[in-house]
This record gives structure tokens, sequence and C-alpha cells, in this order.
């Protein structure tokens, strides 16, 4: 694994600690509750094994790698924009925005 190899090295101090999410908010308290509530309902639902056909991030990233490297061809169309859980549009699985 990469991970393996890079693992003690300067600069991957990272890769010895268990997986984890950090997630910081400069709000009033019962405003962070709720937020850090919704962003918990949000990762858990992120984290979730999906069988790669129904994997609708995966393809989308898949997606939006093709038209990065130039060698996209749309099979069926579809609305313009990028939805991606990374892009400016925000996460499209959160019930409710953060």
């Amino acid at each position: 694994m990469k991970e393996e190899k890079l693992r003690g090295r300067p600069g991957y101090e990272h890769l010895n600690d268990p997986l984890h999410i950090l997630i910081e908010a400069e709000f009033p308290p019962n405003i962070v509750d709720i937020r850090l509530r919704q962003a918990q309902e949000i990762i858990e639902e992120l984290l979730k094994p999906v069988d790669e056909s129904q994997d609708f991030y995966k393809r989308q990233q898949l997606r939006e790698l093709a038209l990065l490297n130039s060698n996209f061809r749309e099979e069926s169309p579809r609305p313009s924009g990028s939805v991606s859980p990374f892009g400016s549009s925000g996460m499209k699985r959160a019930k409710t925005g953060l």
C-alpha cells in the first residue's frame, strides 16, 4: 500500500493516526450542537458501503475526472453542473444544509 510506504516520513505523520474527521465551528453552543449533529449524519451516510452500481458519488467523481482528462463522453443527456459533495454547491445527501 502507498500509505505503508509513506508512513513515518516527514509530512505524513497523520498516517499514524486512526481514520478521523476534524470539524471546527465558531457559533454559539446551541447552534454548534445542532450543526455537529447534522454533520455527523452526513458523514455517517457518506461512509456507508454502497454497491458500486448504486454509488452516485463515485460515478460523479469519475465523470469529473474524465472531464479533467478531456476524454469524457456523455452517455445520456443530463443537466450540466457539478453535484460533487466537494463542489461549491454543497453535499446533496444532506437533509438540511450546514
